[in-house]
């Protein structure tokens, strides 16, 4: 609930309480709706500049259609803040992006009004279309209405959907322009007329100006669609030719996307056609707060401001050094950070390529949160943004690297497995050397299971010959990336959001060789338990074996700057094992246990008999897409915690 008092916005429990606010006070509500969303947005985090971009859309649809009778959609889901305000979940809004609280994604199991979750961009449409054809096939009158922005139709799905759009559906697809141009709009007649089709008059007149033509005795129809002909002959000579309606659909707009009265009359008239609509909606990013307005890339997503104190505990890192201020190996000086992992790599393979004309970098849609803004600065030529098509991403990718070039691909861990077939069938089985650079590595907590980069060593590590290297330092990142650049083989090289891991760094690197290999926090000699890891969840299980070593039980912690080839990582872990001479062996990671790191190296181990007369164990996350239930730390919730390797580690004694 909000510390302020709102007027309006106090009374609304869910659509029903908005329809009754007068019309002539929906501008104050809408005031209200910006006022509210900053000021939670920027303590917990979140999509802030694309949401105050739609408050007027939203606010006209629920006012119009009757949710969750009707089904709105939105791409992506990060544009939902408004609609979940507006549903019922006004008083818990402050939960947002939080363990166990409103997600900022739409979620089926949140709320009857999110019809369907999304996390990942172009998949509105075609979702759309299933509802709009079931419900046609079932004789129901609800409306389907999908909230699309202008980037998504970057995506591949979006066209896939618009070519097997039917024209006889209650489906209405809502354009939200907010960046790039689609429509050509020249000159004052074409723009007084774009004005003069908003009007409700010039429907009622076209609706009649049909009526009365069509029924001229034997020569209506006829008549009827030469003047159609007619019409869109003029109108592709002032817009150009309309996507939409070249595809047979009835197009509206462009139109101002933040004047409620508009949108309004665009929406009533959509509920009026009878068919498949296109509603052009021109907004502006940020609307209403000036800082977003004049940077809305900074204020797309936002980092939280303050957490609770049990929001995420010590051990549950993504991106905080909550160790700071306490002393690091001599060799890693804290002055030299970078503020992440993404800002390391980007301003990496910008020096790299000042050296190399044959490196290129690639990324879906995601330059900023990758970290390519600097090579996109520094080499325009060799630098591509396709959209959000990361199955083109790859593919391409392949091209180029067949043809001679080093292409770097950078997408997060939760995208990467849209391009599963092309990592296979376009790059793999021609063993052709792309670089994958994995970003957001592992859990991710304030994004939820839809952005959990927990997939991606299970699927990489069936695709033959693709080797994946796991840094979990800046030196580390370097190092993997040039082994990987002179690999003749597909490499992936995984890192996790956010910054070093001081308990990391402190732990494994007392000095830092120049190779990526199997480091030991422990000097060599008999530990009954070993724990072997990789990535940031180093830090998780460094702290088990504190808790161990508390109980009089000696362990030691493993940490794998790689993963794959495994047949190379277990001769390395192989000679651990016979000057440890474990009782216990505990795998653990913070991705899918089957087809893991775990289960992967247990049994590579296992047939070169290395783990004969050992107790050994996988935690990792179990058949699970982790969803937090509590405001708990993200790996209680999974269920690989530190205390949850202690409980596997007793439980053998």
């Amino acid at each position: 609930m909000s510390e302020f008092e709102y007027k309006y916005l106090d009374k609304i429990k869910s659509p029903e309480d908005l329809k009754a606010i007068p019309k002539e006070n929906i501008s104050e509500l809408c005031d209200e709706i910006r006022k509210f969303l900053i000021q939670t947005v920027e303590k917990n985090g979140g999509h802030l500049a694309s949401n105050l971009g739609v408050v007027e859309l939203t606010v006209a649809f629920h006012r119009i259609f009757d949710c969750p009778h009707d089904h709105l959609i939105f791409d992506v889901g990060h544009q939902s803040y408004i609609h979940k305000i507006l549903t019922g979940r006004y008083e818990n809004f402050d939960t947002l992006r939080r363990g166990g609280g409103i997600s900022g994604f739409t979620k089926r199991s949140e709320s009857e009004y999110d019809c369907f979750g999304a996390g990942h961009s172009s998949t509105s449409l075609s979702a759309a279309l299933g509802f709009a054809i079931s419900d046609k096939l079932s004789g129901s009158d609800a409306y389907t209405i999908a909230v699309l922005g202008d980037g998504a139709f970057t995506g591949g799905m979006i066209h896939e959907a618009l070519n097997n759009c039917q024209k006889d559906l209650r489906l209405i697809m809502i354009l939200n322009e907010n960046e790039m141009s689609i429509s050509r709009n020249i000159g004052r007649f074409a723009r007084n007329l774009s004005k003069m089709r908003r009007k409700s008059g010039y429907f009622k007149a076209k609706r009649f100006t049909a009526t009365v033509i069509k029924k001229i005795p034997f020569v209506g129809d006829k008549v009827f669609h030469s003047f159609l002909q007619m019409k869109k002959t003029i109108k592709n000579a002032m817009y150009g030719s309309i996507y939409f309606e070249d595809m047979g659909l009835y197009y509206l707009g462009p139109a101002d996307g933040n004047n409620y009265n508009d949108v309004e009359e665009l929406l009533k008239e959509a509920k009026k056609a009878g068919e498949s609509v296109v509603i052009h909606l021109k907004t502006q990013k940020g609307k209403g707060y000036k800082p977003a307005e004049d940077n809305p890339g900074k204020y797309h997503s936002l980092p939280a401001k303050k957490l609770s104190e049990n929001a995420v505990n010590e051990n549950d890192r993504t991106g905080s050094c909550d160790n700071a201020g306490e002393e690091v190996s001599d060799n890693i000086k804290p002055e030299n950070r970078a503020e992440s992992f993404s800002g390391y790599f980007g301003n990496l393979i910008s020096e790299m390529a000042d050296k190399d004309d044959k490196i290129c970098a690639i990324t879906a849609a995601m330059s900023s949160g990758t970290g390519l803004d600097a090579f996109a600065a520094r080499h325009k030529e060799r630098f591509f943004d396709v959209g959000i098509a990361e199955e083109h991403a790859v593919t391409f990718a392949a091209g180029l690297a067949a043809n001679g070039y080093k292409p770097v691909v950078a997408i997060y861990s939760t995208f990467l497995q849209r391009s599963y077939d092309q990592i296979i069938h376009d790059v793999a089985l021609q063993n052709l050397p792309v670089v994958f650079c994995v970003d957001r590595a592992g859990l991710n907590s304030s994004d939820g299971a839809t952005h959990h980069g927990i997939f991606d060593v299970a699927f990489m590590s069936e695709i033959p010959g693709l080797k994946i290297y796991a840094p979990v330092t800046y030196r580390g990142l370097e190092i993997s990336l040039k082994k990987a650049l002179s690999d003749t083989c597909p490499s992936a090289v995984r890192y996790p959001n956010g910054t070093e891991n001081d308990i990391i760094l402190q732990s494994f690197y007392k000095t830092h060789d120049e190779e990526i290999t199997v480091r030991c926090d422990f000097e060599m000699g008999h530990r009954r338990v070993l724990i072997i890891t990789h990535g940031r969840y180093a830090s998780e299980s460094v702290r088990a074996e504190h808790l161990l070593c508390s109980e009089n039980i000696s362990c030691g912690t493993v940490l794998c700057e790689y993963i794959r080839p495994y047949d190379s990582l277990a001769d390395e872990i192989s000679e651990i094992l016979e000057k440890v001479n474990p009782e216990i062996v505990i795998f653990a990671e913070e991705e899918i246990k089957a087809g893991g790191f775990g289960m992967m190296l247990s049994e590579t181990l296992r047939e070169k008999g290395k783990l004969g007369g050992i107790t050994w164990e996988i935690v990792a996350v179990d058949d699970d897409f982790v969803i937090q239930k509590t405001d708990e730390p993200i790996y209680k919730s999974a269920k690989i915690s530190a205390e949850d390797v202690v409980r596997a580690v007793i439980k053998n004694i």
